[in-house]
């Protein structure tokens, strides 16, 4: 309780409040610009938190994540266009309302559904990762060693259609982070006479490369797609049509609710991301209505399903790093290079070392919660007109904070030709379905995984049979054994079945139908 009084008095009595309300602005329009998200914008901002307090640069980077999250429904709605693919069951009910002049209805229905989930999220956060870090102090190198091997399997069997391509992408992570010096002799390895690459590839230019640099050259490619799709939607001049009424928002506090649990549970569990809980919130809601042949025409249930799991998705995400140190989504990943800068590593003795940042952390995520909502109510309108900024305005001003960003992290030109070199790399990635989030998670648990290892064999001396001494080992070697068999099972079953080829199932657009 001390701590957190602290962490009260250190969000409101410096520029706190305001970086965790410039962080929740700037997420909000990033993510209602297609193509851009949570992930790109955390990875640019980065560099522009060198000189701001520790609080204050966590708790923008988390409010970032946080906005986008929410933002990423005005594309979806007004524009039938995702801002990010965890939006796309918004756009099943969200653009059909838009059609309709109830445009201002879903976007209000999707902020409340997103601030709800987002909250509670949150507040799981903070109930649950100090009493799972106390259990994480008893697990020692062996024990280690087998989570991270199974966290590794499951993400890579979750995080893309192909278990093998997703382990691929972890073993090609696992190898970048090799590069440097060794842990224990220091040395050098993979550097090929190059000073800047001893201390290891940065994960900042590597992250801003494969994410938004990337992404940046695959809309280059359909630069006139979503002007054709901008068209000129007008409200309805009905005043029950442009706000949610008492009665749509007694039918949707269960649909929130459940959303919220079921997005909240996907994002504990390393891997599933936030299309997953999204998804499956729609999907069940849809499941459970007594007219489900309705979605997908306007039903404002399903806004209020996919916003609230999609943003529960990213307080709970955070479980597993606060915790464990291990990271189970992209933004995680990519959060761990700004929670190291800023003298905190992510982990269980984060709870003992930092306990007063911790907990103005804790209080700057609820304060995101509720910025959220204000951000949202007063400039709703004003942010849903950034969808028709043509999109030949916004690449060259993503590219050129890409960068200023990767020059920042490092100060040498050299972070730019990294950052342009894994551009390519998350660009081939796109195009052959390889998954880049488990890349950069094998990237990012490389050396902790490395390390771990080593220390298992000596702890083992070079003797497996020494395993039956550790049971939680054995337990999750033997899980990740199972979920390999499984997947495989599965992968079996769906390339023996027949491909759709009726055009029921084909929408390029990922327009209204789920």
């Amino acid at each position: 309780m001390e701590h957190l009084i602290l962490g009260v008095g250190d969000v409101f009595g410096g520029t706190t409040l305001l970086w965790v309300a410039v962080g929740v602005s700037l997420g909000y329009v990033l993510g209602a610009i297609p193509g851009l998200g949570k992930a790109i914008g955390v990875a640019v901002s980065i560099p522009l938190t060198f000189y701001l307090e520790p609080v204050s640069a966590l708790g923008m980077l988390i409010g970032i994540a946080k906005g986008s999250a929410a933002g990423s429904a005005v594309s979806a709605i007004l524009l039938n266009t995702p801002g990010e693919p965890s939006s796309a069951p918004t756009a099943f009910d969200g653009y059909p309302l838009a059609r309709q002049g109830k445009g201002q209805k879903a976007l209000k229905m999707a902020l409340f559904a997103s601030v709800t989930g987002d909250f509670v999220s949150t507040i799981i956060l903070i109930l649950l990762a100090a009493p799972l870090a106390r259990y994480a102090l008893l697990i020692g190198p062996v024990e280690l060693c087998a989570i991270l091997v199974f966290s590794l399997v499951f993400i890579g069997g979750l995080s893309g259609n192909s278990l093998t391509k997703g382990l691929i992408a972890a073993c090609f992570g696992i190898f970048f982070a090799t590069v440097g010096l060794e842990t224990e002799t220091f040395v050098a390895r993979l550097t090929f006479g190059y000073l800047e690459l001893e201390d290891g590839i940065s994960l900042v230019p590597m992250a801003i490369g494969m994410l938004a640099v990337a992404e940046m050259v695959v809309q280059a490619g359909n630069l006139n797609t979503l002007d054709r799709e901008t068209a000129n939607l007008r409200d309805s001049s009905d005043p029950r049509d442009r706000t949610v009424t008492q009665d749509e928002l007694r039918r949707c506090a269960p649909v929130i609710a459940r959303g919220t649990v079921i997005g909240t549970a996907v994002g504990i569990l390393p891997g599933l991301g936030a299309s997953v809980g999204s998804f499956l919130s729609y999907g069940e809601t849809r499941r459970v209505s007594a007219t489900p042949a309705k979605y997908g025409t306007g039903m404002i249930e399903g806004v209020a399903a996919a916003e609230s799991a999609d943003n529960a998705v990213v307080p709970s995400s955070l479980i597993p790093l606060f915790a464990l140190g291990i990271p189970g989504s992209v933004i995680a990943a990519i959060l761990i290079a700004a929670f190291i800068l800023h003298g905190l590593t992510p982990g269980p003795l984060m709870f003992q070392q930092q306990p007063r940042m911790v907990a103005g952390l804790y209080v700057s995520m609820l304060c995101a919660s509720a910025i959220l909502l204000v951000i949202g109510l007063l400039g709703q309108r004003l942010f849903s007109q950034i969808v028709h900024v043509p999109l030949r305005l916004v690449i060259p001003g993503v590219l050129l904070f890409c960068c200023v960003g990767s020059f920042m992290e490092t100060g040498s030109v050299f972070s730019i030709y990294i950052m342009l070199g894994f551009a390519l790399l998350g660009f081939l990635a796109r195009k052959l379905d390889f998954s880049f989030v488990t890349f950069l998670i094998g990237f990012v648990i490389g050396p902790k995984l490395e390390l771990s290892f080593r220390q298992s064999l000596q702890l083992l001396n070079h003797d497996a049979s020494n395993l039956l001494a550790h049971p939680i080992a054995l337990l999750f070697l033997f899980a990740a054994l199972v979920f390999v068999v499984l997947s495989g099972r599965a992968t079996a079953r769906r390339s023996g079945q027949t491909p759709p080829t009726t055009q029921e199932n084909c929408n390029p657009k990922g327009g209204n139908q789920p």
